[in-house]
């Protein structure tokens, strides 16, 4: 019994037997007084029902009945004409608990789906706005699919006029190089010539990368010993950078994807984090299976993305870095939803950044995913 009831409860019992005592104690000769008290039973009674409902109203106008003809029997028997009056007013007083609570109970189950039905348009409302962002990312990615059919298109075509004039200077900076002796001041600058074709070679490779389509048919990989190879690597570069990686990482099902590709995934994203702390901190490595998905989360607690740089991070050729060529994280971002998967960011400056994998498993035959409403 809840607190407000069992207050209710006393302060019904407390009215129905404050009145009664006053009858009792009050003599025969004082009718008026009495004719009040009767009339106060009706307070106790009307909130019987109000509180209680049907039950209550009756309980409360039984009680009052209960207690109150005692005194009619045997302190009004003698007094000719009178007590009939007050059993009439006995029968008003069960009429109006029950009809009291009849309308209470009534109100109730009315007030009862009245929040059940704004609690359905709520949920129809939140459904419709998760459907309405769904289809507004949706948007977007097919006019990001758009961008990068046009792109992928003009890039077969750039690559080979390209890439033929940079195989053309590299062979010949390297017979350039071969005929200087390594004193020489030229030979400096042919070996910086060969490293800067390289360069250009690469920037041409991960383009291509990029807008290349990938294989239609998935294979699956283990993200668990995916991430802990990949471990290996970055955890080279994060010492030299004083960052210190903290892993929880279980064992976890297969999921879809190429094990190659996300370990370019995986070991982008940590070197990422190493570099947004150039003084040192910490990467915190998380991996959890969450129903039909394995969710990887990379936490550290460097600079951080100003707010509007958020939305652009996976756009390609977008970057903050001097050296950089934009296209790491759009590529990661490729890999990932080409998989079925999610990535996304988030960021407070000066406090940190989270990039959170959401990875599709392997289902048994039979069995389907759930379509998630929220996107990434």
């Amino acid at each position: 019994m809840s607190r407000q009831t069992l207050l209710r409860l006393t302060i019904l019992l407390v009215l129905v037997g404050s009145i009664t005592t006053l009858h009792y104690l009050t003599a025969t000769e004082r009718v008026n007084s009495h004719d009040i008290y009767r009339r106060l039973y009706y307070i106790p009674v009307i909130l019987g029902g109000i509180w209680f409902g049907l039950r209550g109203g009756f309980c409360t106008a039984l009680l009052t009945t209960v207690v109150y003809a005692p005194h009619v029997v045997f302190q009004w028997g003698s007094v000719p004409g009178v007590h009939p009056e007050q059993y009439l007013e006995i029968l008003l007083f069960n009429i109006i608990g029950v009809i009291t609570g009849a309308l209470s109970s009534k109100e109730h189950q009315q007030r009862l789906r009245t929040e059940e039905s704004a609690q359905r348009l709520a949920d129809s409302f939140s459904k419709l706005r998760e459907q309405a962002d769904l289809i507004l990312e949706i948007e977007d990615q097919l006019r990001r699919a758009d961008r990068l059919t046009a792109l992928g298109e003009l890039s077969a075509g750039m690559a080979h006029e390209i890439r033929n004039p940079l195989g053309a200077i590299r062979g010949t900076a390297e017979i350039l190089r071969d005929a200087f002796a390594p004193d020489d001041k030229y030979a400096e600058f042919t070996a910086i010539l060969v490293k800067e074709v390289d360069r250009l070679n690469q920037v041409l490779e991960d383009f291509l990368r990029f807008v290349r389509p990938e294989p239609s048919d998935l294979s699956r990989f283990l993200p668990a010993e995916t991430l802990r190879e990949v471990l290996q690597l970055g955890e080279v570069q994060a010492r030299k950078s004083n960052v210190s990686i903290v892993t929880e990482i279980p064992e976890l099902p297969e999921t879809e994807g190429d094990a190659g590709q996300y370990k370019q995934v995986f070991l982008n994203l940590i070197l990422n984090a190493v570099q947004a702390m150039e003084g040192g901190g910490q990467l915190c490595i998380t991996a959890e299976l969450c129903e039909h998905w394995v969710v990887c989360r990379f936490v550290d607690n460097g600079t951080g993305i100003p707010k509007e740089n958020l939305d652009r991070i996976f756009n390609p050729f977008f970057t903050t870095k001097q050296e950089g060529t934009g296209l790491g994280l759009a590529i990661t971002s490729r890999i990932v939803e080409n998989s079925g998967g999610r990535i996304k960011v988030e960021s407070e400056p000066g406090q940190g950044t989270t990039f959170t994998l959401k990875l599709r498993i392997m289902l048994l035959e039979g069995e389907e995913h759930e379509e998630e409403n929220s996107g990434h």
